[in-house]
Formats: C-alpha cells, structure tokens, sequence
C-alpha cells in the first residue's frame, strides 16, 4: 500500500506578485523510477506518481501486447526498500513469450511519452488490437458534463495543479474509477490495470475522459482495453486521429464547457432533437 504522502513533495517557494515578495511552503507532485520485473528480471523502467503500481504494472503488461487476461499473471509483488519506498514490482507470468532480457531495451519511458525507446510505429501497435462496441451510444449535452466530475475527483492535483488524470464513465456518466499520475500514459495505464485485476475487461460500455491531449500511445490503450470511445481536454495528435479512425473508435478533442471536437466515429455521439414547435406540426399536419 503506498503512503499517500508519497504522491507529493513539499518545498520552499518565493512569490513575487504586484511588487512585493513573500515565501511559504507549496506543494509538488511526486515523481520516481518504477522498474518493472518480470521473474526477477528488469524489463521496463517508467518515471510515475507512486500510487497503484500494481495496476499500473498490470495496464503496461496488457496494453503492450505482453499480456491478455489476467489468468496470465500468477504473482505481483511490490518490492520494499529500507525507506519504504515501493520502486520496483515484480511480476510472474504464464502464457507468454516475454522476455525481459531482450525487450528492455524498447522500454524505457519518461513521464512525457508512452512510447520513448520504440524503433517504429508497427513496434507499437498492441496485439490483437479489435474494434470497439459498435452500438455504444452517448449523449452530447452529458459529455459535456465529464470534465468537471473527473476534476473534483482529482485529489492529487488540486493540492499540486501537476498532475494528468484519467477518469472511466459510464453510458450514464457515472465515474467508475478514476487514476492521476505525472504521466497521461500512466494515468491510462493504471485504470486498465485496475480493470484487468478486476476482470472487467473489455470496457465495451464504458467511455474515458483524459485531462491532457489525446495521443496515439494513449489511443493505442483505449483500443487494447476495448473502451469505444475516448474524450479529452486538448488536442489530439494526427496519427492519433488516423489511427482512431482506422479502428473505428470515437475520438473527442477540445472538450471544453458546452463545445467539444469530433475526430471520429461521430455516430456515437446522440444530440437530443428539438421539440417540435406548433409551425413546425401545422405544415406537417396541414
């Protein structure tokens, strides 16, 4: 269990507003190495917020293609140090061809990007990647309500204003689970791995709102996680779009008060019809 003072660093800082200068204590949002082993043996390294490292293990095992269900992890154990600080997990597996020794090299991964270290875009697309739900529905006036749901639920950054979050809804809007992490990457990472130890995956009927833009590691989770359609804030990469569009996944940008972008699969998206006014029914009706 990680200490929830580990999610932030605390520090002496100097403000300088309107001519005049004052110093307190503000708050940092943490960042450390996590190295992920498998059977003992190095195979990723990712700069992260200390908090849920097994699901964030578990998301980066199945998002990469080195894992498809959880049956096929037998042991998940977070290392201690002297200082009890849990930096390195590591995994058992059955069922899979991985091997750390010749993979690792391809994984290194600051809290930027999700794909640092990758030699080519086919290195990186998952395995047996599928087409979301084709008849998940969502209406446009509830999406538009996600955003503010997903931000009072951010513990973490309200106290920093540094951290990336990633929130899975419902058809209805109901928040199902909801990650934060330095890396948008992790954030993602973290729900999947939360779902998958959970056994619900695929997430056919759900949709994930993300703080920051929507990348194409990001929109390779969403696609490995079966989640139909994904929302952010910002915008989208175009090898984001091409590759949603490919898939036929719904992709949503600049998702902002009552206006937001559609890159693709717009046909998830339900707009309520207006009511019919009187001169409207007398033309129909002569």
């Amino acid at each position: 269990m990680t200490k929830p003072d580990r999610c932030i660093d605390v520090t002496q800082v100097s403000e300088w507003q309107e001519g005049k200068s004052r110093r307190f204590l503000d708050y940092l949002v943490a960042e450390e190495p996590l190295e992920i082993r498998v059977g003992g043996e190095p195979l990723a390294v990712t700069m992260r917020t200390p908090g849920h490292d097994r699901e964030l293990v578990a998301g980066f095992l199945c998002t990469e293609g080195i894992i498809q269900s959880r049956d096929q992890i037998t042991f998940l154990r977070e290392d201690i140090d002297k200082s009890q600080s849990s930096n390195v997990v590591d995994v058992e597996l059955t069922g899979t061809d991985c091997a750390p020794s010749n993979a690792r090299r391809n994984f290194f991964s600051g809290s930027g990007c999700g794909i640092c270290g990758k030699t080519s875009i086919d290195a990186i697309r998952a395995r047996g990647i599928r087409a979301p739900n084709q008849n998940f529905r969502l209406d446009a006036e509830l999406l538009c309500t996600l955003p503010d749901k997903l931000r009072s639920s951010q513990a973490v950054f309200g106290r920093t204003g540094g951290l990336h979050a990633a929130g899975l809804f419902s058809a209805t809007g109901e928040l199902i689970a909801t990650r934060e992490d330095v890396g948008r990457h992790n954030a993602v990472d973290k729900i999947v791995g939360w779902a998958l130890l959970e056994g619900r995956l695929p997430l056919s009927q759900c949709l994930l709102v993300v703080s920051g833009r929507g990348g194409f590691e990001i929109i390779q989770k969403v696609l490995v996680a079966g989640i139909p359609l994904l929302a952010s804030v910002s915008a989208p990469s175009g090898l984001a779009v091409r590759l949603a569009r490919e898939f036929g996944l719904t992709l949503i940008g600049f998702l902002r008060g009552r206006r937001f972008l559609v890159y693709s699969g717009e046909e998830r998206m339900v707009t309520a019809r207006p009511r019919a006014t009187h001169a409207d029914q007398v033309r129909r009706h002569p």
